[in-house]
This record gives structure tokens, sequence and C-alpha cells, in this order.
């Protein structure tokens, strides 16, 4: 029964990682690249997210609340996970290892950005290229927010590839293989979209 019931958490670990978690990264990486034409287009995209409908409903159960378990399950497996060499060999076993800790940084970078923003937000603060502006303009700032970045899309990119073989969308080691190209590319480009957003706030 404990063993059914760790095999469902981390299955629902894995999915939430990826949706909804990890499409909203990847949304919210997209719109904070419109500040690379200005502060009035990245201002019209905050606003456009900010007045869709259902906000807080689409806020905690889509977003928070999976994250929240998603985090909370992820400390747990990364405190209590041993690497497997003999199963995934050399550089799947660094992989793992990465996927740790880019998870443990990404939260205290997510906590962090959270209470920057939205939390602020909640006490009258308004949310725009300004504010961003004045975080990013600590040069310690802009590269804590350039460091939590590459980590989260990381964690995402590379947890996307145990997302699929974990549901078994990829079984055999070809397909494994591929799968690495493909996330690894997704790394890539996201981290460009992020590190070209965040810098375009300087």
């Amino acid at each position: 029964m404990a063993q059914n019931r760790e095999f469902f958490y981390r299955r629902l670990h894995s999915l939430l990682g990826v949706i909804p978690v990890g499409l909203f990264l990847t949304q919210h990486l997209v719109v904070n690249h419109f500040a690379t034409r200005g502060a009035d287009a990245f201002n019209k995209a905050a606003a456009f997210m900010e007045q869709l409908p259902f906000r807080y409903f689409l806020e905690i159960f889509v977003i928070f609340l999976p994250l929240l378990f998603h985090a909370i399950y992820g400390l747990y497996i990364a405190f209590t996970a041993q690497n497997n060499v003999s199963r995934y060999g050399y550089f799947r076993n660094w992989m793992f290892m990465l996927q740790r800790l880019t998870g443990i940084i990404t939260l205290i970078f997510v906590v962090w950005h959270v209470w920057e923003t939205r939390v602020q937000a909640a006490f009258g603060a308004e949310v725009n290229y300004d504010m961003m502006a004045n975080i990013v303009a600590n040069p310690f700032m802009l590269a804590f927010y350039i460091v939590g970045i590459v980590s989260a899309v990381f964690h995402f990119a590379n947890g996307l590839w145990s997302f699929f073989v974990s549901w078994g969308i990829t079984v055999t080691p070809r397909s494994q293989q591929i799968s690495t190209y493909v996330t690894m590319g997704i790394f890539v480009a996201l981290s460009i979209v992020g590190i070209r957003a965040i810098l375009a706030f300087v």
C-alpha cells in the first residue's frame, strides 16, 4: 500500500512539474520577454495577464497549489533519493544530482520572487516594468535572478526528460537519447528568452 501511494505521488509530482507548473514557467518567461520591446510593451502584457477572467482561481488552483505540492514533495525526493549510477550512467547521474540542486535553488528563487512581486502587489504596489527595473538595479539581485531563471529552466527541461521516461513515453535507449537532445534544446532556448528578458530591465 505504501509503495503504491509513493508511486502515485511520484507520478503526480512529475505531471504537475510539466502541467501546469512547467507551462506556467514558459508562459511567464514569454510575457517577461516583452520587456525587450520596451516598458510599454511589458506593461501592456502584464496588464493583460492581470485582467484574465477568474485570475485568482487560476493563480490558486492552477499555479500555487500544484507548485506547492511539487515543491514539498520535491524536497522529500531531494533529501531521500539516492543516485543510481548503474541504471542511468555517468551523464544521467549528473543530471539527477543537478535536478535536485536546481530544484532547491528554484524554490528559494520562486519564494523570493513571489515576495518581491505578488506579495508586494497585495500591499498596493504595482507590478510593472519600473518595479522589476528597481529590483535588478542591484547587481547582486540581477545575478540572483539570472541564476534563479537558469535553474528553473534547467529543472523544467530535465524534469521533462524524466516525465517522458516515468510516463512510458520514451522507453527505448534511442528515444531517451533523442529526448535528451530535445529537452536540452528547450533548456537553451528558454534560458536565452529568460536572460534576455531580465537584462531588458537593466
